[in-house]
Formats: structure tokens, sequence, C-alpha cells
């Protein structure tokens, strides 16, 4: 070795700006190491490296200090670095698979979340699929609906709020600001869109939060309200109220008005009242298991985009598919992609009677409520 390398990395989040430079005796000679063939490769490519390397050892091409001579120095200095590559090699790998797994977890949150709010106005006789605030939690207490319907999802944040108030309580810690619910901003009825038999029963809850759509239920007046169409409330004094279908079938608007101190919000929902329901047969049966998740299979030579593993209630997404290696080249397109395959493997699931195009019907339905609210 004709003399000392001085190496100076940072590791960075990738992005063009990240480079390092090739300096001689303190002297840049090149912006980019990679400007040489012979380092046309990871980890210098990769562009999580910032840095400078120092070989006061290298000659520089006569007339101009922007380039080295390929001698047997230069040759020496290539050699020399071939341990230091396999280490940042390794380094970046690792970084690689903690990046992919706290995005798999953003989008895994902001697909279930879009799926919630979809269900939130989806008709439930034909949507109510998961028991989608998990078991953890009926265990603890009684559910909201025997059915663990959909609506449920809704107080989902009502119900992490209280645990995190317990968990406080155990620790003699406090809640941050951010968590306090802020004023009443929206209302929603859950659900939006139903269908009841004549001389039925159903109920139905406003969902109130404030602008950063947390739950809020302090301080709140409602006043529920039939505007169109026939039928009878009860129950309705609170959050919930009680819609009694007619003898006849009809069209039924619902009204909730809720008031906050000065602050008044509404919502109406649509009611289907017929002698006749979807068949519940198409609904999937067996006990229900939540919201799934996803993971990756490498499978670059073969055509499917997913698969649903009922058993471990799991979507398992080919990343090795073009379309997802398309998709994956913008954050908001991949996040796009990922929630049409949860739509598409979850209607093919749940709906296994239906006809070709009927499933591709409530495919675009399912996609058009879920894609509103990815954020």
């Amino acid at each position: 070795m004709p003399g000392d390398i001085y190496l100076e990395l940072y590791l960075s989040d990738p992005g063009s700006t990240n480079q390092v430079g090739l300096y001689r005796r303190g002297t840049r000679v090149l912006p980019e190491i990679n400007e040489l063939d012979h380092f046309q490769k990871e980890p210098w490519t990769a562009g999580y490296l910032q840095g400078i390397l120092e070989a006061p050892f290298l000659n520089i091409t006569p007339g101009t200090r922007h380039g080295i001579i390929h001698d047997e120095r230069f040759d020496a200095f290539c050699r020399s670095l071939e341990p230091v590559e396999k280490q940042l090699l390794q380094i970046i790998e690792e970084q690689r698979k903690a990046e992919e797994e706290r995005s798999s977890r953003r989008i895994l949150r902001k697909v279930q979340r879009a799926l919630r709010e979809a269900f939130l106005r989806l008709p439930q006789e034909e949507y109510d699929w998961f028991d989608i605030q998990g078991r953890k939690r009926l265990k603890k207490e009684e559910p909201l609906f025997s059915t663990g319907s959909a609506i449920d999802a809704a107080y989902e944040g009502k119900s992490r709020e209280s645990e995190v108030s317990e968990s406080d309580n155990d620790e003699g810690g406090r809640k941050e600001f951010y968590e306090f619910a802020g004023p009443l901003f929206s209302v929603l009825i859950s659900p939006k869109s139903s269908v009841v038999p004549v001389d039925r029963r159903k109920k139905y809850r406003a969902v109130c939060r404030d602008r950063s759509r947390r739950t809020v239920w302090k301080d709140l007046i409602f006043l529920w309200e039939i505007v169109d169409g026939e039928g009878l409330l009860q129950e309705s004094e609170g959050d919930s109220a009680v819609f009694i279908a007619p003898a006849e079938p009809c069209l039924t608007t619902l009204r909730v008005t809720v008031r906050q101190g000065e602050t008044k919000c509404m919502d109406e929902a649509l009611v289907t009242v017929t002698d006749t329901l979807v068949d519940q047969s198409i609904g999937s049966g067996g006990a229900r298991k939540g919201l799934p998740g996803y993971t990756y299979r490498r499978a670059p030579g073969e055509m499917w985009r997913s698969k649903f593993d009922v058993d471990k209630n799991v979507i398992v997404i080919n990343n090795g598919h073009r379309d997802f290696v398309y998709a994956g080249k913008q954050k908001s397109r991949k996040l796009r992609y990922i929630c049409r395959l949860f739509c598409k493997e979850l209607i093919r699931h749940n709906f296994p009677g239906l006809q070709p195009d009927e499933l591709l019907e409530r495919m675009i339905e399912l996609s058009l409520y879920t894609e509103e609210h990815l954020r």
C-alpha cells in the first residue's frame, strides 16, 4: 500500500444530493467518486452516503486537477476499498430493510384507516365483514353491536384514548396535548347508506370529530329526525338512534344535528326500506379476524399481483411484478396500488358467489369509498 486512506462517511436518507467526494492532499479531485468507472456500483451509487475519501498518493492527470491516472497506485487504492465496500453494503441493506418495514407499517395503517372509513359509508348488510376493533378489545368489554359491526370502528379512537388514560394513570404520566380532542368540526352518520327490511329495527350512530379527525364526545347535544320518507325514531336522545322501518317499502332520509356551544354540524343518511334483503349467504362465514395485514413475496416471473392467505389473515403482494415496480417509484402511487389490491382480495373473498361482472362492480364501489380517505 503506497499510503494511508482517510474516510469520513455519513449514512443519510437516500437522495440524489448525497455524494462522496474524492480528495488528494486536501484538494478535491472529483465531487463524486462514482464518476470513475470502477466506482459505478453500490454502495457509491446507492444515494445513502455523504462524505469524503482522501488518498494523498494518487496521481492526477497532467494539466488538470480533475482526473486520476489509472496506474498501480490507483489499483492499490481500489483493492484497499473492497472490504470497506462490503461493510457499507451491509449497513445500507440493513437501512433499506428498516425503511421498508417503516414504510409497510405506514401504508398498512393508511389502507386500514381508509377501509374503516369506507365501511362507515357503505351498506352494513353487505360490507359487515370484520370485527375491525380487534379481538383484544372484545374480550375486555361487550361490543356495541352483537354482530361486531363496522360502526364500532368509528369509536376506536375513543377506546384508544381511554386505554391511554388507563395506562397513564398506572404509570403516573400525563396525556400529551395533541391526544385531546379539539372542538367539534364534523359529524358522520354510520352507516351512511343501509338496507332495512320492513317492520325491522336498525341502530345508527353519529360519529363526531374535530378538525384533526379525533373523536369528540364531550359537551354535545344531539337532535335526530326523519326529514324524508316514513318510519319512526326511538332512543334518540344521545349519539345513537334506533330506526323502526315502516310496513311498506320506501326511501327514508335520517338527519342528525349536533351542537357544541355555538358550533353546529349536520349529516344525513339514506335508508332503503325493502321487503327483501341482499342474499346474506354470499358473505363469508366463520370467526371475524379483523382487517388483514400484508406482506411481500418477490416473484418477478409470475403474473399474480396478490393473494389472500385466509388462515394467516394476510394479503401476500408480489413485489416483483412489473406493476408493483412501476407503482413503487412514487409513494402516493404505491399507496393507491396496495389499496386496490386490498379491495380486490377483500371483494373476491367476501363475495364468493358473485359473477365476474358483479365482482368488478363491487370492487369499483369499495375502491371509490376507500381511496377518498387515503392520506
